[in-house]
Order: C-alpha cells, then structure tokens, then sequence
C-alpha cells in the first residue's frame, strides 16, 4: 500500500519528536558517541535482517558505496555526535531552534546542487515554523542567553544542520541513481555507526555499557523505531517531495516533543509556546500543501 504524503511525514515527525524523551535514558553512564554507535550499529543489523528475509540484496558496487558512506557519515554520523555534544553545552530548546534553520538551509542547497527552483512561499513559510519553534522554547533561550561562552554549543549545532542538509542531497542523489531506499538505509546506518565507533576510538572514550532496563529499552527503541522505521519512511518522503518540505519533520518535531514531556515531565503551557505550535503548524501546513496537491493529482493520473 503505498502512503500519501501526510502519512510519510507524520511517522517520521511523531518517532522523532518521542526519541527526544528516549535520548534521555541513553546519557550517564555511556558516553554519547558509543551509544551512537550501538544504535545505529543494532539498527543496522535489524534492517539488514528484514532486507535479507524480503529478497532485497545488500549489494552495491565500490563506488556506489563511496556515496553511501558519505550520506553514513553526514547524516547518522557527524549530524547526532554533534547534536550529542551540543545538547551537553546548550539547553535542548535552543538545538532545537537552531536545528530547525535546516527549513532554510534544505531549499538553499537544493538550488546549489539540483537547480530546484526558491520560492517565495518556502521561505515564509520557513520563517513561520523557525518562529513558532523560537516561541515555543523561549524562556530557554532566555536563559541561554543569560549563560555563559554558548558560541561552541551554537557551532556545534548548526554544523550539525549543515551535516544533515548535504546528507539530504545525498540521499536524493542516491535515489535519482536507482539506490533501493532500505538496502541504502542499511549501509547508511552502518556507516554512521562505524564513524561514530572511530571517533569514540579517537577521542580514548570508555567503551562501557549500562545494563539497566531504561538504558536497554531506550537503546531498542531509539535503534528500531527512532532509526530503521524513522529513516526508512523519511528517506521515503523526501524521494516524494525533495529536502526542502522534508526539512519541515525539524519543525514538528520539538513540538510533539513538549506534547510528550506535558504528559511525562509536566511541562506547563501559557500563551506563548501555544502561539508558537499555531505558527509552527501553519508553517507545516504552507509548505507541505503545494506538495500534498501534486502528489495528490500524480495519484489519481496514475489510478494510485
């Protein structure tokens, strides 16, 4: 059955926006870069299994390897080490704003690298969603404000973004050369966890493990639902609609992250953050709907 458009951004954005709280359980005990890799190695593993008992082969030849281990690298690797360290100097708000910005970065480099014509109506919508995120943490980002030496944490985060915007490329480069989706996602993941593993390596960081069941639990989720299932239904979205709408999962997803830490943390809402979900959500809703219309016209020329 294949999805519509809404459905393939709303798995990705509702895992994502529940593997902020699981993230949580993962830090402590094990350093960042070894629970990366775990992750993506597990995730690997998993989806490499699933590939092999569909009938879908695993085989790429060198060069075609060359491509997937740089979207590896990019976008599982450097993108979440980043983010990881980033997140240890900066308030998880202001990642979240910052990282957001890839709505902007995504149309911009998809004009660099494809020709894919800017649009207005990208752009203000960008700028609705980024606002909506800045509102919806602000009295963290006041707070960062009022810290201390922040330009690091700031660095790390947008270079993180950057990672991710050219491993967006990547990936719709490899689907226009005919990469199956999941057999890429396999090495894209290996890879990602083989750069994690080198770093950890490089920086002489302990390779521990917590056996405790939060820790086991998160790890689980974070590397079948959080990787296998998020990254496989979002390589999926943004093969249908190209990195710039794709790019919008950014914006909700702190947003299902602060519904979920209501309910689990007891975060209490006032006029602000609300604002901030409206404008966020028409932000969504302005630059998903040209590309919900056509993909809704391609359906019914192709009797899909």
């Amino acid at each position: 059955m294949k999805m519509s458009v809404p459905v393939l951004f709303l798995i990705p954005t509702l895992i994502w926006g529940s593997t902020w709280l699981g993230i949580t359980f993962q830090l402590g005990v094990v350093a960042p870069e070894v629970s990366v890799c775990y992750r993506f190695a597990l995730a690997s593993l998993a989806l490499a299994a699933w590939c092999m008992v569909t009938g879908r082969s695993l085989r790429f030849s060198a060069r075609n390897h060359a491509f997937l281990a740089a979207l590896g690298v990019l976008m599982m690797g450097f993108n979440y080490i980043w983010i990881y360290r980033a997140e240890q100097i900066i308030t998880s708000g202001l990642v979240a704003v910052l990282f957001s910005t890839l709505v902007f970065m995504s149309p911009v480099a998809m004009r660099l690298a494809f020709g894919t014509p800017l649009r207005v109506r990208t752009f203000v919508a960008a700028t609705f969603g980024v606002t909506g995120v800045a509102l919806l943490f602000l009295p963290e980002l006041d707070q960062a404000r009022k810290g201390g030496a922040v330009a690091y944490g700031i660095g790390l985060t947008l270079a993180a973004t950057a990672s991710a915007a050219v491993g967006n490329l990547l990936a719709l480069r490899n689907h226009r050369a005919g990469f199956p989706t999941l057999p890429a996602t396999v090495w894209g993941l290996a890879y990602g966890s083989l750069l994690a593993g080198t770093v950890a390596t490089l920086q002489g960081v302990p390779w521990t493990f917590d056996a405790r069941l939060p820790y086991i639990l998160s790890l689980a989720y974070l590397a079948l639902f959080g990787s296998v299932i998020a990254f496989g239904v979002y390589f999926t979205l943004l093969n249908r609609v190209g990195a710039g709408p794709a790019a919008y999962t950014t914006v909700s997803t702190p947003v299902i992250a602060m519904l979920l830490s209501t309910i689990f943390e007891g975060y209490r809402w006032s006029w602000v953050p609300v604002l901030g979900v409206v404008l966020a959500a028409f932000g969504n809703w302005l630059a998903l709907r040209p590309s919900a219309k056509i993909m809704a016209k391609a359906d019914s020329i192709t009797g899909a």
